[in-house]
């Protein structure tokens, strides 16, 4: 049976270290690093190029060809960056998820509370934090 984990990316230290924990510490079929924007943001068309991925993916790239990795890369859009990579989970069968235990910081991160956190309380997967 093959595994396939996922990796939340915004480009922040602790998601490029998830992205590092996960490439060299965890055994995977398949490594997903999504993307995921609130739909509701009005700088989401600034964050996405014209063919949906955003210039940082090329980073992600560069890191997965260090561990001698493939990744596929995509972005996802939902009612909040949360619940964005919860509906991905479901629909990718993905098995487990490694992401940065916080990623870019502000008022809406103060607001709304840790992305991390709830993606942890919410997953029906195990979700490994990397700090």
């Amino acid at each position: 049976m093959s595994r396939h984990l996922l990796v939340p990316m915004d480009d922040s230290e602790p998601a490029r270290a998830a992205l590092e924990h996960a490439l060299e510490w965890v055994p995977a079929d398949r490594v997903t690093v999504v993307f995921a924007v609130d739909d509701l943001e009005a700088d989401y068309g600034s964050v996405v190029s014209g063919d949906d991925e955003p210039d940082f993916f090329a980073g992600v790239h560069e890191i997965a060809d260090e561990y001698d990795r493939a990744v596929e890369t995509t972005v996802v859009a939902g009612s909040g960056v949360a619940d964005a990579i919860l509906e991905y989970v479901g629909e990718a069968d993905v098995d487990a998820i490694v992401m940065g235990s916080e990623g870019k910081a502000g008022v809406s991160r103060m607001l709304l509370g840790s992305v991390a956190e709830s993606v942890t309380r919410r997953a029906a997967v195990p979700v490994t934090i990397v700090p």
